[in-house]
């Protein structure tokens, strides 16, 4: 599969630049080109521009050219830093658009352009109208699905074409979610990093949903200590991995799951480009370092998260405080930096490995165990799984960012402010660079996972 991903922000600018005018217009896209595998291709956008009138040589109701010498600075551009460009045209009326004739002439000598100006690049082509949205790679049939990334993750055109599935198993789902609904959790691949407390709980409930394909992350073992909160884990797993133990589990819901198990730590640079295969992250990790990286990937692949977390405070065997926080990091949210959750030294902390820790005077001891309970992970976890509903089939429920309280008892929506220059969820930092900036990852270099 061949995806482009942008921005739900500038899906709206291109509709309302380009839709419902009385001439055909353009936009020109630069995403990095993320090659995953041999089965899975992203083009991330990254920026975009609007060719003022004087850029084209040609423009009317039906058709819209652009003149060579902006169509080469444009390539002089892609090649330089080594983007793709996307092609984007309106079509009029407010039928689904499809391809035209001139578009396959056009897109021919186009084509033929690109790859003299930017031969390393893979140049796409969309169509655009009141009806939707249609893409390919220039000059040729291949279609690429396209995903808008927001508040919400959308579907904006599906190559497949294919009718959505009413298994009975899913029956009273279906009654909720709809059968394009199920059909659209049912394509997702979706990560959970951490299978602990929540990520066990996470990991249940997304199979029960019938979501299929999992990248199931975490570095460690089952011990006794986790056989009062870790769904699915029994005595006889001691020692087992977490994410084998999880992957078990999903498949004992769903016989016809796919789950990728990757031992090993997020803050390292190999497992953390793992999470690029993902349409969606769910984040069940305890350590500031991991969710630093996990926020980073978010970001800048647009690949929507919830970040899972609860606390319990006590003294003496008495518990004095129960809270747990939901946050979903996509564009136009604010990052855990915004938002003051993560603390600096935690993260400097978390990306040195065993020797530079016991080398570095500012660390003394080990970290206390936190206390743990199961019914108080489902509930956080919970609210999270409406969140992910919310935010992929549409569940009516706006919280983006909730505050759970148990001795109030409340739910809180709360509300921070983006930072304009974040260096993590603004444009002037990594947001929606792909491939073209690197991780802010731990070298691979010192042989430890």
């Amino acid at each position: 599969m061949i995806e482009l991903r942008l921005q739900d922000s500038d899906v709206s600018r291109i509709v309302g630049e380009l839709v419902g005018r009385e001439t055909e217009r353009c936009a020109i896209m630069l995403a990095s080109h993320v090659a995953l595998s041999a089965d899975l291709e992203r083009f991330v956008v990254t920026r975009i521009e609007y060719p003022d009138d004087d850029c084209y040589s040609d423009r009317g109701p039906l058709s819209a050219q652009l003149k060579p010498d902006y169509v080469a600075h444009i390539g002089k551009v892609a090649a330089r830093e080594n983007l793709s460009v996307v092609f984007v045209h309106s079509h009029p009326g407010s039928a689904p658009p499809e391809f035209s004739r001139i578009d396959d002439q056009g897109e021919i000598h186009l084509a033929k352009f690109m790859s003299v100006r930017a031969p390393n690049t893979k140049p796409v082509a969309v169509v655009v109208s009141a009806g939707g949205w249609r893409a390919r790679c220039l000059g040729t049939k291949t279609p690429l699905r396209i995903t808008s990334v927001g508040a919400q993750l959308q579907v904006l055109f599906d190559p497949t074409n294919s009718h959505p599935s009413a298994s009975p198993r899913f029956d009273r789902q279906i009654r909720a979610l709809g059968a394009a609904g199920q059909k659209h959790l049912e394509s997702l691949t979706v990560t959970i990093v951490g299978l602990g407390g929540t990520g066990s709980i996470a990991a249940e409930q997304l199979a029960y949903l019938g979501v299929r394909k999992f990248i199931l992350i975490d570095p460690d073992r089952i011990d006794l200590t986790n056989l009062n909160r870790v769904v699915g884990a029994h005595t006889s797993d001691v020692g087992r991995f977490k994410t084998d133990v999880a992957a078990d589990m999903i498949a004992q819901i769903l016989p016809d799951q796919v789950s990728q198990r990757i031992v090993g730590d997020v803050t390292r640079t190999r497992f953390a480009r793992e999470l690029r295969h993902a349409d969606f992250i769910f984040s069940c990790t305890d350590s500031h370092g991991s969710r630093a990286v996990i926020q980073q990937i978010a970001y800048q692949y647009l690949i929507p998260c919830i970040d899972v977390g609860s606390v319990i405070s006590a003294s003496e065997g008495h518990i004095t405080g129960i809270h747990g926080r939901i946050q979903a990091l996509a564009p136009g949210l604010p990052c855990f930096t915004c938002c003051e959750l993560l603390d600096s030294e935690e993260v400097r902390r978390d990306m040195m490995n065993s020797e530079e820790r016991q080398r570095d005077v500012y660390i003394q001891g080990a970290n206390e165990p936190a206390p743990a309970v199961v019914s108080i992970n489902g509930t956080v976890t919970s609210i999270a799984m409406t969140m992910f509903l919310a935010m992929t089939v549409g569940v009516p429920s706006d919280g983006r960012h909730i505050l759970y309280n148990a001795r109030t008892p409340s739910l809180r929506a709360v509300a921070f402010t983006r930072n304009p220059n974040c260096y993590i969820c603004s444009s002037r930092g990594v947001l929606a660079r792909g491939d073209a900036q690197p991780l802010f990852t731990r070298d691979d270099s010192d042989g430890h996972s």
